[in-house]
C-alpha cells in the first residue's frame, strides 16, 4: 500500500484531485503506523526470547490511558465501536507504560478485527467484548506465535500475522503477570491481565 501510494503521488495523477491526495496520504500513513508496530512488537518478542528486555515500571494511571486508546480506536475505525470503561479515577497498574499501551491496544485491534460490524469493547480496571468468541477448541492454542483463530478470520475478513497474543502474554509474563481468557463462541471474549502489585 505505502509503495503504491508513493508511486501514484510522484506520477502526478492526483494534482488536480486534493480529496484523493489526503486519502492516498492517509492510507500511507495508516500503513506506516501499523508496521512500525508490528516491528516493535517483533523486536520485543525477540529480546524476550533471549532475556533481554528491559522494563521500566512505574505506577501508571489506568483511566486516562483506556480513555486515551478508546478515543483513538473510535477515530481510526472502519465500524461502529462502542466502548464502556468500567475503571474508578485513581486506579493504577505498576507496570512499563509503553509495555502497557502497546499490549492493551492489542487487545482493543482484537476486539475490533474479530467482531461484526457493530462491537461493545468493556475496558475494565477491576482485578477481574461481544465479539464473535473463540472456540472452546481453539483457545489453547490462541497465545503461539503465528496462530490465528480460522474460524473467526473466516467470519471477519481479518488479517494479520498471528503475533498479537503471543505478544501481549510475553510481556505481560515479563512482568511477572498473567493473562486469561473466557470466551464463549458466537457471543464475547473476554481477557484478563493480571499484574503485581509491585
Amino acid at each position: 500500500s505505502v509503495m503504491m501510494g508513493a508511486h501514484i503521488l510522484a506520477s502526478g495523477k492526483l494534482a488536480d484531485k486534493p480529496e484523493k491526495l489526503v486519502r492516498y496520504r492517509q492510507v500511507m500513513g495508516d500503513e506506516c503506523e501499523h508496521l512500525l508496530t508490528l516491528s516493535n512488537r517483533v523486536v520485543m518478542l525477540t529480546e524476550i526470547d533471549r532475556g533481554e528486555l528491559e522494563l521500566h515500571k512505574e505506577e501508571v494511571a489506568l483511566r486516562p490511558l483506556l480513555r486515551d486508546i478508546a478515543e483513538k480506536y473510535q477515530l481510526k475505525a472502519a465500524k461502529t465501536i462502542h466502548f464502556d470503561i468500567d475503571c474508578e479515577e485513581g486506579c493504577s497498574v505498576y507496570a512499563d507504560a509503553f509495555c502497557l499501551r502497546e499490549i492493551l491496544s492489542n487487545l482493543v485491534d482484537n476486539a475490533v478485527k474479530y467482531s461484526n460490524e457493530e462491537v461493545l469493547i468493556i475496558l475494565s480496571g477491576k482485578k477481574t467484548d461481544n465479539g464473535i468468541g473463540i472456540p472452546l477448541s481453539e483457545q489453547h492454542k490462541i497465545f503461539n506465535k503465528f496462530e490465528r483463530v480460522a474460524s473467526g478470520s473466516r467470519k471477519t475478513s481479518a488479517s494479520g500475522f498471528g503475533l498479537g497474543l503471543n505478544y501481549v502474554l510475553q510481556v505481560v509474563s515479563a512482568h511477572g503477570g498473567m493473562v486469561k481468557v473466557e470466551s464463549m463462541e458466537g457471543s464475547y471474549s473476554e481477557f484478563t491481565l493480571q499484574f503485581p502489585l509491585r
